[in-house]
């Protein structure tokens, strides 16, 4: 009987350890499979950085980081500084590709949580998801911070930490550049002049950058006729812009000569290949949003319509949504919004303004 009690203790014991285990043992990213998910930031990105081997398992920091349009240039570049910020702090890294899809991007939240994260840096694909997103990860007591899109309620209200780019203010600088090139170019009240302005009203992020650009703009040029300022509306993607920008140009041929900005880089370069196919290039002036892709067509030759690009550093809000996530994982108060700004360049002054980015 004594015996038979000892082994059942024994049993219970072992029971008890493994109904405890973390599974923090197990590489973070088996969960799922990483062909669905997982993609490389880029080739020279950082690699991930070896755990430790004298520190506990419960110890390592694991951060994920998750991107709406994880192949576009400007999360390429945000996902490498926050990763370079995570293992600078001996941390490992997980970049996630969303692919602009929900069911992909909810199926990353739930294989950060699967693996017991340490937090989530993220940029949703769609903003409605933003409470099932926060509740899911307020569950598994994940801190979670939102990049560039907010996490949000349907007012508006922010339900997690935020860092972007100050939208207004940035909208603003490239409707003033566009403005003094309309006026430079006496093109104010040249009546075969349009302006096209690329939106993305659906993101919350994006929509005040467009606001600013017109805002300026008209405040600048009153005399300019309003009855030829368009807008054409896309997801943020280039061929999605290019189809947007074509379908408006198609639509008005009395326009010869388009003034062009938007809410992203994607869209503009679009737009810019939409004019270029239209043959109205020559004529043209589009002024990009991120400057990732502009230094690309400031380089080409022959030059591009693209004349300017307002430039902000992906650098900054992937370094600053990792210092944020620290401030809560630390158990400080966090900043619940961070706002970079930008500088307008041109293929004169984008080299200097921008350093190492321009190469």
């Amino acid at each position: 009987m004594k015996k038979t009690t000892a082994l059942l203790m024994a049993m219970a014991m072992t029971a008890s350890l493994v109904g405890c285990s973390t599974g923090t043992d197990a590489p973070a990213t088996t969960a799922a499979p990483a062909a669905d998910t997982t993609a490389a930031p880029a080739a020279d990105a950082p690699k991930a950085e070896e755990p430790k081997a004298e520190a506990p398992a419960g110890d390592k920091l694991v951060v994920y980081g998750i991107y709406k349009a994880g192949d576009q240039t400007w999360f390429i570049d945000e996902g490498a500084a926050a990763q370079k910020a995570v293992e600078d702090l001996g941390g490992e890294f997980i970049y996630v590709d969303a692919k602009m899809s929900p069911e992909e991007y909810l199926k990353a939240i739930d294989n950060a949580i699967a693996n017991k994260a340490s937090g989530i840096v993220t940029c949703i694909p769609d903003q409605t998801m933003s409470q099932a997103v926060v509740d899911k990860a307020n569950e598994a007591g994940i801190p979670i911070v939102a990049a560039d899109d907010a996490l949000q309620d349907a007012s508006g209200s922010k339900l997690a930490p935020w860092v972007g780019i100050n939208a207004y203010v940035i909208g603003e600088a490239n409707g003033e550049w566009l403005a003094n090139y309309a006026k430079d170019n006496n093109l104010v009240t040249d009546p075969e002049v349009g302006l096209l302005i690329m939106t993305m009203d659906t993101v919350s992020s994006c929509v005040p950058r467009a606001e600013g650009e017109f805002d300026k703009f008209t405040e600048l040029c009153p005399d300019f006729d309003q009855s030829k300022i368009f807008k054409a509306d896309y997801d943020g993607t280039t061929d999605k812009g290019n189809t947007a920008a074509t379908a408006v140009i198609t639509a008005h041929p009395e326009i010869k000569k388009w003034l062009v900005t938007g809410a992203n880089e994607e869209g503009c370069v679009g737009a810019a290949r939409a004019l270029e196919s239209a043959g109205l290039d020559a004529d043209a002036c589009v002024v990009g949003l991120g400057a990732y892709m502009a230094k690309d067509e400031f380089k080409k030759e022959g030059g591009s319509c693209m004349k300017a690009s307002a430039y902000f550093s992906a650098d900054s809000v992937g370094a600053g949504s990792v210092n944020v996530l620290m401030d809560i994982i630390n158990g400080k108060e966090p900043v619940m919004e961070t706002a970079v700004d930008a500088i307008v360049v041109t293929p004169e002054t984008y080299k200097e303004v921008m350093g190492k980015a321009a190469e």
